[in-house]
């Protein structure tokens, strides 16, 4: 199969993207209005970007009206935000915080998500995360910058919480224990639970055994 993007349409293209570029890990942002409405959603457009400054970035489209999400708005107003990373057992949480609400309407007291406070910016974090990064925002791009569909947030971490419990060792976390889910194509998950392990080479080298 051979797709020429400039022939599909953005829904078709988003479809094609989706179900090939996985699994996608999921940042489960929560920010506060000015206001003082705490927001909560889910977005797989997200990775790590840059490790000094420790940053992350997630990618925001526009609501289905054509109007900006909650999500940005406010950190664009605010500075702020909470990244949590999504564990199976909140996976269903997670899901039913990506409706779309009224401007307004917490989606941490909709959904029923219990939260605790951060430490060192205004957002709640979600209560039970194995995951959280409290970071302050670093830089906003809207993309394409003449006619914009999605803006870039580039979120500066400055604080992490790590669930004792997903540890392997004092420097690293088991990914098993971490349990998270990525998105996949359509309304499939998946898990970081089945991996495999290889070695860097320092110069190419043969296939291991165990991938021939």
């Amino acid at each position: 199969m051979r797709l020429d993007f400039s022939e599909l349409g953005a829904a078709e293209g988003y479809r094609w993207l989706t179900a090939t570029v996985t699994p996608r890990p999921i940042a489960w942002v929560s920010t506060r209005s000015p206001e003082g409405i705490d927001n909560l959603a889910p977005f797989s457009f997200f990775q790590v970007v840059c490790d000094d400054p420790p940053t992350l970035m997630i990618s925001i489209g526009r609501r289905d009206d054509g109007g900006l999400k909650d999500t940005l708005v406010n950190a664009r107003e605010t500075g702020e935000l909470v990244v949590q990373l999504v564990s199976h057992a909140q996976a269903a949480a997670m899901n039913a915080s990506s409706a779309n609400l009224p401007r307004g309407v917490s989606e941490f007291e909709r959904c029923g998500i219990a939260a605790v406070a951060s430490e060192q910016v205004k957002p709640l974090r979600v209560a039970g995360a194995p995951v959280a990064f409290e970071c302050r925002v670093a830089e906003i791009k809207p993309y394409p910058a003449g006619r914009p569909t999605h803006h870039l947030v580039f979120a500066e971490v400055l604080l992490a919480h790590i669930d004792d419990g997903v540890l392997a060792d004092a420097r690293h976390a088991d990914p098993a224990r971490l349990d998270l889910v990525g998105r996949m194509g359509g309304s499939l998950y998946a898990t970081t639970r089945d991996t495999f392990s290889m070695v860097r080479p320092k110069q190419p080298g043969p296939l291991p055994e165990f991938l021939k």
